[in-house]
């Protein structure tokens, strides 16, 4: 699997998702299977640069290659210099958020209400292209299938897109209109790879080895990225790459394993956010992970209480050593296709 001329250990992608996928968590992802994440989507605002929060979502301390940063904007030479602003901080890869359904990123035109536009859409594609040409750096793109039901334009933007020089496609499977209600659709990617002769990436969904294997399977398509499913359960790469090359369920992860991996990665989060952001941000990490736990609801609600680093790690440690003395494993989780499924979409 390539991206331009980058080549990546496997097809399995973290998607970016704002207020979730910092560095901390791509780096747990990566770490338990993904072979590919992209960042938090960064504006091309410049008098944004400079703030916490943007700061934040451009610091690659330590992050393995390849670094890729998703930018997000509804201005071509505004979205230029943010591609070359991101490169100049260490981004490999350069990705055009025009997927994001979100409000207050649709109300400004930007995410994927860029598909009602399809030659601003174009022009900007085109203009970060040339912007990354000269360093090397390729570029991406995410999009949805459309903007609604009644217009599904996709393929049109995707086939645009690659003659512009976009190297890869992802499309969730859902329009804007849908944002994440109801269930992704596979058809409309499956006809997006038809149509390109470049990696495309199948995005909605993926709850489970056996959808991983469905999906790859209707659409053809050359990766699978996920989003919602990897919140609590980053070790779900592993578990698809397993079931992808050997037909075989993966046992889920011992209790004191996930403990160990889920306080390393506070730990990498404190170290990104502080104190006092820190105890915050991470209240829906922790909680993600215990939610489908026995007990795990009563435990979150009594962590959200906590005011330090230290005391929810301590806090998180005894309650999965707890649970350890009665569970050797995590339980497993359930979240294969229904049998249907591909039929119906097809």
């Amino acid at each position: 699997m390539r991206i331009g001329r980058i080549e990546l250990p496997n097809h399995l992608f973290v998607a970016p998702m704002a207020g979730v996928t910092d560095r901390p968590f791509r780096q747990l992802c990566k770490r338990l299977g993904a072979g590919y994440a992209v960042s938090e989507m960064v504006t091309s605002r410049k008098e944004l640069w400079n703030s916490l929060k943007t700061s934040r979502r451009a610091n690659h301390e330590g992050e393995t290659a390849p670094i890729a940063v998703q930018i997000a904007g509804t201005d071509a030479a505004m979205m230029a210099e943010a591609a070359a602003y991101n490169i100049d901080r260490g981004a490999q890869i350069i990705d055009i958020n025009m997927g994001c359904p979100a409000k207050k990123v649709c109300n400004k035109w930007a995410g994927s209400a860029l598909m009602q536009d399809e030659p601003l859409a174009l022009a900007i594609v085109e203009a970060v292209v040339a912007a990354c040409e000269p360093h090397g750096v390729p570029v991406t793109l995410k999009m949805r299938t459309g903007w609604c039901e009644s217009e599904r334009n996709a393929v049109r933007i995707a086939r645009a897109a690659q003659s512009a020089g976009v190297a890869m496609v992802t499309v969730h499977g859902r329009t804007r209109e849908q944002g994440y209600k109801g269930e992704a659709e596979y058809a409309t990617i499956a006809a997006v790879k038809a149509a390109l002769s470049i990696p495309v990436v199948a995005n909605g969904d993926i709850d489970s080895p056996q959808k991983a294997r469905e999906v790859l399977a209707f659409t053809k398509a050359d990766a699978l990225m996920i989003g919602r499913a990897a919140q609590g359960r980053p070790w779900i790469f592993r578990e698809i790459a397993h079931f992808l090359a050997t037909g075989e369920t993966l046992p889920p992860p011992e209790v004191r394993q996930a403990k160990q991996w889920l306080v390393e990665h506070l730990h990498d989060h404190y170290g990104l956010y502080g104190e006092q952001a820190g105890v915050r941000t991470a209240r829906k990490h922790i909680g993600w992970a215990v939610r489908s736990l026995p007990g795990g609801e009563a435990f979150r609600a009594r962590m959200n209480l906590l005011e330090r680093c230290e005391d929810q790690v301590l806090a998180l440690s005894d309650w999965f050593d707890r649970l350890a003395d009665t569970h050797h494993r995590l339980p497993a989780t359930s979240g294969a296709a229904n049998d249907d499924t591909m039929a119906l979409q097809a």
